[in-house]
């Protein structure tokens, strides 16, 4: 059976539980060899345990697949060195890297404490541009010592960077940060042969089992639309051969589905050939947001 990840590496990080489980996991059942990165921690980034890592490594190897732990923090400069170092060592190479680590700090903006702030900033935001860095200088050594590099990486935002979403600021600005740091990434390194993409995921983790109880809480039986195990198969076939023509793209995915979400654009403009009277421009905004798309349903 031809599987989708055949002999490629990939680095998952935030894979001891949740989506990122899922990741690891489908990247060994699709024919990868798998970096499992979590450091245990709490879903507000306390605390830290081997634990998590080693049990999806056992997994892994269960299915018969090749899997090694790593709890570096990849939030810092070294630890994110060290995790690509790790794929090396261990691997001999690397083809895919996924950055899933994240945490939340939840508090409306007018409680939110500067501790709250930075700590969710600095997991999503730097643990994301820390180890693409190193990634991205290995393939591109890799590229200009004359190899065909065919490499991924995989960003994780949310629809909460996406649209907003009150009561998380701090979480909305780091997916929104991550929004930009895709695109640009993607043009970059390009040249090295690299893509670059995002995915906004849905599904049923520590996270998120406050918001879906009710309607949204797992079904007795029949499928789970919010499995947290439903955004593998996409994240997969992103770092797999296959996707080689598509970067700068930002994903929705959620139980069986898979959307396009597309950004910012220019819509409705005016001009003159002088300089703004700022008594006038109410006219002239109100008629712009008379010809404008409506807001999204979050902001309507």
């Amino acid at each position: 059976m031809n599987r989708l990840c055949e002999g490629r590496i990939a680095i998952v990080t935030g894979a001891g539980r949740g989506i990122g489980r899922g990741h690891a996991l489908e990247f060994a059942r699709q024919g990868g060899r798998v970096v499992v990165n979590d450091r245990g921690g709490e879903v507000d980034g306390r605390g830290e345990s081997d634990g998590p890592a080693a049990a999806v490594v056992a997994e892994i190897r269960e299915l018969g697949g090749d899997a090694v732990a790593n709890t570096d923090d990849v939030a810092t400069w070294g630890g994110a060195r060290s995790l690509v170092e790790a794929a090396l060592d261990h691997f001999g190479r690397l083809d895919v890297l996924v950055t899933n680590a994240g945490i939340i700090r939840d508090r409306m903006l007018v409680s939110l404490e500067e501790e709250d702030w930075d700590a969710v900033i600095r997991v999503h935001l730097k643990g994301t541009f820390a180890p693409v860095h190193f990634a991205a200088a290995h393939w591109r050594e890799r590229a200009k010592a004359g190899e065909d590099v065919d490499a991924r990486i995989i960003t994780t935002t949310s629809a909460a960077g996406l649209y907003g979403n009150p009561g998380q600021t701090n979480y909305s600005a780091a997916k929104a940060g991550i929004l930009g740091f895709t695109t640009t990434a993607a043009l970059e390194l390009a040249r090295y042969g690299v893509t670059v993409n995002a995915v906004a995921p849905a599904g049923r983790t520590r996270m998120t089992e406050a918001i879906f109880t009710g309607k949204l809480a797992k079904p007795a039986d029949g499928f789970d639309f919010l499995d947290a195990d439903n955004v593998a198969p996409l994240v997969v076939w992103l770092g797999s051969l296959e996707s080689r023509d598509v970067t700068g793209r930002v994903f929705e995915v959620a139980g069986g589905a898979v959307t396009v979400a597309e950004g910012w654009r220019r819509g409705p403009s005016a001009r003159q050939k002088e300089r703004l009277d700022p008594t006038a421009i109410g006219s002239m905004v109100g008629r712009l947001l008379d010809e404008a798309a409506p807001l999204t349903a979050a902001h309507a």
